[in-house]
């Protein structure tokens, strides 16, 4: 199992669309092999501040940032898929 690390907020539209996606394409049997870790940065601050990341959404592969800022589903798929690659 390898685990994403998936930072947002609660209110953020940008993450609730990221959401969105990601719970889209985590129904694909491809990616159950991975688990999401979702981090809300307001909650878990002190774990958060540990990453390097100025946006959400953000997502990290181990320490390794995949990807930050708005997304569209091709992202999150080009997420997914990187961590396949792992």
């Amino acid at each position: 199992m390898k685990e994403l690390t998936y930072f947002k907020l609660k209110n953020c539209p940008y993450c609730i669309r990221a959401n969105k996606y990601l719970d889209e394409l985590m129904q694909e049997d491809r990616y159950k092999d991975i688990q999401i870790r979702h981090v809300d940065e307001q909650v878990e601050v002190e774990f958060a501040n540990s990453y390097d990341y100025y946006l959400v959404p953000s997502f990290f592969l181990e320490d390794r940032k995949l990807f930050e800022g708005i997304m569209t589903k091709d992202d999150v798929r080009m997420v997914l898929e990187e961590v396949l690659k792992k």
